[in-house]
């Protein structure tokens, strides 16, 4: 392999619970005028395309500026007080130590990448949103193979951890290999791995040839 290739939300930084909350909480009961959609069906997909997939199946209560400004208050919020999930900066290191390359491939805009990389302080080789690529994003493959292409790297030899049952779409389509991280029981039917933790998503690589 010469590539690891990471979703953000629930893979680096522990916000997922939070975005569960929130979208539970919040955002759907105020955008969905009528219908019960499930949380299962927008996680991992970037949240301006979520606003056309209410839209179209439901009805919705509000605008999409009044929606998009939902997530990115949230986001505001949370990114300054997320912590790193366990163990992903010894993880880091150890792939960097064996010469991979390693990117962020995250349906969250740029400047949320962004910020979470300068706050933590993580050497990524490249970083990827969905609103980076002239395409669908996530579950359709289209930021994993320009993650591969900017990488330089060919899809068949990338690692993608996703912890999205359609973030792992996404990276199967796009010819990756792929573990789905976190327990959630739908990712780790349709991943070629799991891992429920950070030992497992250890053991998982080591099990990959990835680490030793």
């Amino acid at each position: 392999m010469d590539a690891v290739l990471f979703d953000m939300d629930g893979v680096i930084v522990d916000t997922e619970e939070f975005w569960r909350e929130r979208e539970a909480e919040v955002i759907l009961p105020t955008a969905v005028a009528a219908g019960d959609p499930k949380q299962s069906e927008i996680r991992g997909i970037n949240y301006r395309e979520t606003y056309d997939y209410l839209a179209e199946r439901y009805e919705v209560a509000m605008g999409r500026e009044a929606f998009l400004d939902l997530y990115e208050s949230a986001a505001a919020e949370l990114y300054e007080s997320a912590d790193l999930m366990p163990g992903f900066r010894d993880l880091l290191a150890a792939l960097h130590d064996r010469g991979l390359q390693v990117a962020v491939v995250s349906s969250s805009p740029p400047s949320w990448i962004e910020r979470v990389v300068e706050r933590f302080d993580l050497d990524v080789d490249a970083t990827v949103s969905t609103e980076d690529v002239d395409g669908p994003g996530k579950p359709e493959p289209d930021v994993y193979a320009a993650a591969a292409a900017r990488l330089g790297v060919d899809p068949g030899d990338c690692v993608a951890v996703e912890d999205s049952p359609n973030g792992v779409r996404a990276a199967t389509r796009a010819g990756i290999v792929t573990i789905a991280y976190g327990g959630d029981p739908e990712a780790a039917t349709l991943a070629d791995h799991e891992a429920a933790d950070a030992t497992a998503l250890r053991a998982a690589f080591v099990g990959l040839g990835v680490l030793s």
